[in-house]
């Protein structure tokens, strides 16, 4: 963005970014350290081995990793915001497909979709903005 984007347009982006920073971290720590008490709760079975819910949890935590690089300077980070874009929408795109197809193991996985479809919108419109100002 250049001199004609404010700096609060600027500042709501950070916001953004360190919102899914803040909600990936917690994710990704959540899952890692109480995710077979978080399944038994919700009725979803339990994996054969931790690593099934600890892989995947420690991928969540680093994207908020990302996000919180991202929040500190969104302009010269667009690399990562592209990867997230990418992660928010496959994510949304499967647990969408799940949830359709009613095969959704729990319901809070539509719920995690639906969130990370709203970041999904907003990564693009940041990105389109940055992309509009002469930021590659």
């Amino acid at each position: 963005m250049t001199a004609s984007t404010s700096r609060a347009d600027l500042a709501r982006y950070r916001w953004l970014f360190l919102v899914a920073a803040v909600y990936d971290l917690a994710l990704g720590i959540a899952f890692f350290f109480f995710g077979e008490q978080v399944l038994r709760e919700l009725g979803v079975g339990i994996p054969p081995h931790i690593s099934y819910i600890h892989l995947p949890a420690v991928f969540v935590f680093v994207q908020g990793v990302g996000y919180a690089i991202v929040a500190m300077n969104p302009l010269g980070n667009l690399g990562i915001v592209k990867v997230g874009i990418i992660y928010k929408a496959s994510y949304s795109a499967l647990a969408a497909y799940y949830l359709l197809t009613d095969q959704i193991p729990a319901m809070f996985f539509a719920w995690f979709g639906l969130f990370d479809l709203l970041f999904f919108v907003g990564f693009v419109w940041f990105l389109r903005r940055a992309w509009r100002a002469g930021a590659h």
